[in-house]
């Protein structure tokens, strides 16, 4: 089974969004670079319409482009699902999605697409470590991937940490009631605007 990574992107307080879901300058350093996040700058054209778009710093672009080409599957929760419309079924990394969501697919929502709604976490990373094989699972941080560390199914966290203050928001950690100990980070990248960090979790 490939690696389960828990990921997002980050504010140095430690949210992925403010209280509305708006990511704010989050994710301005994927935009603001020279780099085409795949090599020649051609994007595949099942991606997503932003993923075509990303260009990052020289620094970042190496780290990003072997991560997001590593992923086999991404799990999300069904707020994010909604929010983004499920990138219109056109995911910007991975081959398929699993939706951790006590309802269904929308009815007629892009059958083509290899998006699985599953009802519970265990099911979620079962499913998502099928599909993925080899490759990696890579969890949306949030209250999802929070549940999914508690419970013991997350093997590294990686967090793409941007130099703004929200204050409040959504958390990236959700809401963890015991304390979770990580070991020394084995990535650390200073990007432009963002700095890329991997830690392992340790059992």
């Amino acid at each position: 089974m490939g690696t389960v990574i828990m990921h997002s992107v980050v504010s140095v307080d430690g949210f992925i969004a403010d209280d509305n879901g708006d990511v704010g300058p989050l994710h301005e350093w994927y935009f603001s670079g020279d780099v085409p996040l795949t090599a020649g700058g051609d994007e595949p054209a099942d991606r997503s319409a932003a993923a075509s778009r990303i260009k990052v710093s020289p620094a970042s672009a190496e780290y990003v482009r072997s991560m997001w080409e590593s992923i086999g599957t991404i799990v999300m929760g069904r707020t994010l699902f909604d929010q983004v419309s499920g990138w219109e079924g056109k995911p910007p990394a991975g081959d398929h999605v699993v939706v951790v969501s006590h309802r269904p697919k929308p009815a007629g929502w892009h059958p083509e697409a290899s998006y699985h709604f599953v009802d519970g976490i265990t099911a979620a990373i079962d499913t998502a470590q099928r599909l993925a094989g080899d490759r990696t699972v890579a969890v949306n941080a949030g209250d999802v991937g929070a549940q999914i560390l508690a419970a013991g199914l997350v093997d590294e966290v990686a967090m793409d940490v941007v130099p703004v203050i929200f204050g409040s928001g959504r958390r990236y950690f959700g809401v963890i009631d015991e304390q979770r100990l990580l070991d020394d980070p084995h990535v650390v990248i200073q990007g432009e605007r963002v700095l890329h960090l991997k830690f392992t979790v340790r059992r």
